[in-house]
């Protein structure tokens, strides 16, 4: 049975038709990627399951109970609150009974040997089992959990959502709704604002989430990871491919050729019914071939049998860069470099050069300094210490992820126009016009636009400087996945050079040669190769880690053994050979089993295992049961303690 159920939906915005005639069934504990091109529709088919926006016509419904979580692209959070507040919001419920548990307990303690003793017991285990069946204590575990994996450290729990950064709020939305623990999750872009490390960890919760998601997304490795079925939204109409991104393209690609061909073998056909009808229709012996011939042709139509001309694609944007006269070989040299603000140091003796044609991808976590560094190369930030050097003969052109070059006063055409001022306003809107903008779209003011329709304008403004590099940070936001496609193929096939910060990950396949990796603040490493060559890398230095820490524990575990043994050997007989032997079986377990929870409550506040939800589920899962040993064979020490004495 569907969980959320669409039939023959329509939706208009002043008489701007959205989605006409929408089927679609969602089913729980699914994994759904929501594609399409910016404005196709994506965004009010999330309103219409969520109940936001009414239907001009057909049904939305979902089943009796379900509850839904709606994640949208600005946040949505009480800035009043402190971030630990916002993420436990969702909690109230598990404080308000731990609070009335503890109130509980100290009534009990106080009517020790009273009449209402017991039935101030009673009340305390029927809230205990309510709040033992709600998880108990582990919301605490999963509020860590989620925090650490998207970026939060426990300094940060205390600080007002006001001051958090645009970013950080975000995040800090994205955290409190992954713990409302909802049925189905819709989430509108969950990625923006989320370094590298975030999104993995994003992904690795999402692919295990036990209910359902639907996600808008333009990160399609994120789409590929977590997926297992495509709901593309185009021409006011859904298709649904039961797989993931990859597969969907190309899956959609050979629907594209049967359709051309289908309707090439139609109309072949039609023309050759035509082609009868008119050489037979007025000769006596064949003119009753010729009226069935119309007939069955004009039933066609009518039934709709009569296939249109597939359409290849929607308007893309269409970028070609043609840079200026070839520069020296040397791009971009750094030097012992160093950069503080107040107490806070993102460089410490950084070194680094570039030469021409190189395509250099810039990643790291947020706040490590990525986009201080491109203002340093372009002088826009003085450096303190070393040398940044983008050698002076080179014509730049620089992309903004903040639109900051962009004047929010002038029109499209204006904008443009003003690189290249010979330029004649036929050319320019001709030129424009690859960008998507065509007719009186050209007279829109720059403040006025989308975040999309901004990006395509500094794209327009790019392309037109012929720059011999490339300095471009965060260049595939805003922008949906054919754009980035388009975006993709223009730059690996540009000849000069390029410096770009990107948490794209397909985008950095696609178009860098190197990265300069930024870990941590103070720390670099230079990788030859795009983002799945420093992938494969982590991924062998984390699975070269676990294996060390495996081996530690195993040498700690023998060591201890070991000890115990020796410890054994050496102590006095008692009265009884069989009972101490005993009795020293059970001191090394209980030893054991508590060694074992100071080992996972050590694991609880590290940060690598807060990032690994599936990790942080299973070692919750072996603290509760390794409490409960533990309490098993304290008892059992106690017994054989008491035996011995007597």
């Amino acid at each position: 049975m569907s969980a959320i159920t669409i039939q023959d939906v329509s939706k208009s915005y002043a008489g701007q038709q959205v989605l006409t005639g929408v089927d679609l069934a969602l089913h729980k504990s699914e994994r759904v990627g929501l594609v399409g091109a910016n404005g196709s529709g994506k965004t009010t088919l999330f309103r219409l399951i969520l109940g936001r926006t009414p239907p001009d016509s057909g049904t939305v419904t979902t089943t009796r109970g379900l509850t839904l979580a709606y994640l949208p692209q600005e946040p949505d959070i009480d800035e009043n609150l402190t971030l630990i507040q916002a993420a436990t919001e969702p909690f109230a419920e598990h404080q308000r009974m731990e609070a009335e548990l503890a109130e509980l307990s100290q009534q009990i303690a106080e009517a020790h040997g009273s009449d209402g003793g017991n039935e101030l017991m009673q009340k305390y285990d029927r809230l205990m089992a309510r709040f033992e069946a709600g998880g108990a204590y582990q919301y605490e575990v999963r509020i860590r959990e989620v925090l650490g994996g998207l970026g939060f450290s426990p300094a940060d729990y205390e600080q007002p959502v006001r001051v958090l950064s645009g970013g950080q709020k975000c995040r800090a939305s994205l955290a409190r709704m992954l713990m409302m623990g909802a049925d189905y999750l819709l989430l509108d872009e969950p990625t923006n604002h989320l370094d590298i490390n975030a999104t993995r960890w994003l992904e690795k919760y999402l692919a295990t989430y036990p209910g359902g998601v639907m996600v808008i997304s333009h990160d399609r490795y994120l789409l590929d990871r977590v997926v297992t079925k495509i709901v593309e939204v185009e021409k006011q109409r859904v298709s649904v491919y039961p797989t993931n991104y990859t597969h969907y393209v190309e899956a959609k690609r050979i629907r594209r050729l049967q359709a051309e061909r289908d309707y090439a073998k139609q109309a072949e056909w039609i023309a050759h019914q035509k082609d009868f009808i008119d050489k037979t229709r007025y000769r006596k012996d064949t003119a009753k071939q010729s009226r069935a011939r119309q007939k069955l042709l004009a039933n066609m139509e009518a039934r709709g049998e009569i296939l249109d001309k597939p359409e290849h694609h929607n308007a893309e944007i269409k970028l070609q860069f043609k840079p200026s006269d070839k520069a020296g070989d040397m791009v971009l040299r750094i030097e012992n470099a160093g950069k503080a603000f107040d107490d806070l140091t993102l460089f410490d003796n950084l070194n680094f050069e570039m030469t021409v044609g190189e395509k250099v991808g810039i990643i790291g976590p947020n706040g490590v300094g990525k986009t201080t560094l491109l203002r340093m190369m372009l002088k826009q930030t003085p450096v303190d210490t070393g040398t940044v050097r983008l050698f002076e003969n080179l014509t730049i052109g620089y992309y903004d992820q903040e639109h900051r070059d962009l004047n929010p006063d002038q029109s499209i055409l204006e904008a443009v126009r003003e690189i290249r001022p010979e330029a004649s306003e036929g050319d320019t809107r001709s030129f424009l016009a690859l960008f998507l903008f065509r007719g009186d779209d050209v007279f829109k003011r720059v403040g006025n636009l989308s975040g999309g329709e901004q990006s395509r304008v500094l794209l327009a403004r790019l392309v037109w400087t012929n720059p011999q590099v490339l300095v471009l940070d965060e260049p595939t936001n805003h922008l949906d996945i054919r754009a980035r496609e388009a975006l993709e193929e223009a730059l690996s096939i540009y000849p000069g050079s390029i410096l770009m910060v990107s948490h794209d990950r397909y985008f950095l396949d696609k178009v860098a040669t190197r990265l300069l990796v930024l870990p941590e603040r103070t720390k670099y490493e230079v990788i030859d190769g795009n983002w799945s060559t420093y992938d494969n890398k982590v991924n062998q230095r984390e699975e070269a880690a676990r294996k060390a820490e495996e081996a530690r524990k195993e040498a700690e575990r023998k060591q201890r053994e070991a000890l115990e043994k020796q410890q054994r050997k050496n102590k006095p007989k008692s009265r009884s050979k069989y009972a101490a032997q005993r009795l020293a079986d059970i001191e090394a377990e209980v030893m054991a089993l508590e060694t074992r929870v100071e080992e996972i409550e050590a694991d609880f506040a590290n940060p690598n295992v807060l990032k690994d939800a599936a990790r942080m589920q299973a070692l919750q899962e072996e603290y509760e049961q390794v409490k409960l040993d533990l309490e098993e064979w304290i008892e059992k020490w106690e017994d054989a303690v008491d035996a011995q004495a007597e």
